[in-house]
This record gives structure tokens, C-alpha cells and sequence, in this order.
């Protein structure tokens, strides 16, 4: 995905409490080491990663490392199962400074996500999703917050159009992370969205 470097608002953002989340059946905390055995078992699925734009993961040692780059960015979080205490997926908010593939600006953000297959269909994405949300309007107060997807993800468009996300425009053409050429749909929510949603 595209990476700016542009430094702005997101720093002041980076510099918020970045802890754990809790909601009905989800922990949403900071990856840990520890994740590398669980992120692999998930992340090593075709079925996975290519439909979001990455590749899957190859090793343990491959997620490990994945833990101590790409997921130690700030408000970047592994979506932890209440009931089996593992991380089964992950979840983030990425600023205009950082990995993204909106055209943002300030107080704006994208939110990325992905579960693994064994979860799928359970609702767990929208109900971190949600949380995300709150996150970025109550906490830090962002304007907007954009989500998008690759054509033919339809599992990432339902969980998108089941958070209240309302469709804003398609790039054509576009190269992805995986150097094929794609289409990416782009739906965005405003504060003001957000507030007459979850009053």
C-alpha cells in the first residue's frame, strides 16, 4: 500500500494512549512476539491475504517479523477471540503518514482489517470495526474515516456496508501491493455519520 512521508496530525495521534479495546467477544490489543505461532496459522491461508493485496505469510519467523514492523505501528491491533484468548486476525487505523490507500488529509484515517477463515461469517469484523470507530471519533476525534476494498471482496464489502460506511467513489487500474493492476472501491463515514448512527 501507498506510504507517505508526509509527517503531520498522525503523529499527534501516535502520541494518544495506545491500549487495549474491549467489546462483547474481542480483545483488540497491540501484537505481541508471542502472536507469531497464531498470526501464521491464519495469515498463511491464499484464501487470506491476495484478496486484501498481501501475500500470505511463509513462516513463523516470516509473522514474527510482520509483528515487529508492520503491526508495531501505532493503532495497529490483533483482534484477540474472548473465548481462545488468540489473536485470529488483525485490525488497525492508519493516518495519512503511514500505510493506507485512501487520499486522506488531516483528521482523517483509514480503517484495514482481515479475520481468519475459520471466523468468517461470525460478525467478529463488524464488531471491531465498530469499536475502531469509536475509536476515532470519541478518542481522537478525527473528521472522516474512509475503509475500501478490492472488486470481488465481497466479504470485506459486507462488513463495510453492515458498519454504515456509505460508498464514495472507485479507482480503476490501480496497481496493488501484489504489483496487479485492480479496482478499489472507497466508502467513507463523517462524524456526523458516525453520531446520528450511534447517537
Amino acid at each position: 500500500r501507498d506510504s507517505s512521508t508526509s509527517r503531520g496530525l498522525g503523529d499527534v495521534y501516535k502520541r494518544q494512549d495506545y491500549e487495549m479495546i474491549e467489546t462483547e467477544r474481542l480483545i483488540l490489543r497491540p501484537w505481541q512476539d508471542s502472536d507469531a505461532d497464531a498470526l501464521f496459522r491464519y495469515a498463511c491461508d491464499p484464501d487470506v491475504g491476495p484478496v486484501a493485496g498481501w501475500a500470505p505469510h511463509t513462516s513463523v519467523e516470516n509473522s514474527l517479523e510482520i509483528i515487529r514492523t508492520v503491526f508495531a505501528t501505532p493503532e495497529t491491533y490483533a483482534v484477540e477471540l474472548k473465548e481462545t484468548c488468540e489473536a485470529v486476525g488483525c485490525c488497525g487505523i492508519m493516518f495519512s503518514d503511514s500505510l493506507h490507500t485512501a487520499e486522506m488529509g488531516q483528521h482523517e484515517a483509514e480503517i484495514g482489517y482481515w479475520i481468519g477463515k475459520p471466523y468468517w461469517g461470525r460478525g467478529l469484523i463488524p464488531e471491531a470495526v465498530m469499536a475502531l470507530l469509536s475509536r476515532c471519533f470519541n478518542d481522537l476525534t478525527l473528521d472522516t474515516v474512509w475503509c475500501g476494498y478490492y472488486d470481488g471482496n465481497t466479504k470485506s464489502k459486507r462488513v463495510i456496508e453492515k458498519c454504515g460506511f456509505k460508498f464514495h467513489h472507485t479507482n480503476k487500474d490501480i496497481v496493488s501491493p501484489l504489483g496487479d493492476r485492480r479496482t478499489e472501491h472507497f466508502y467513507v463515514m463523517t462524524r456526523a455519520d458516525y453520531y446520528v448512527m450511534r447517537p
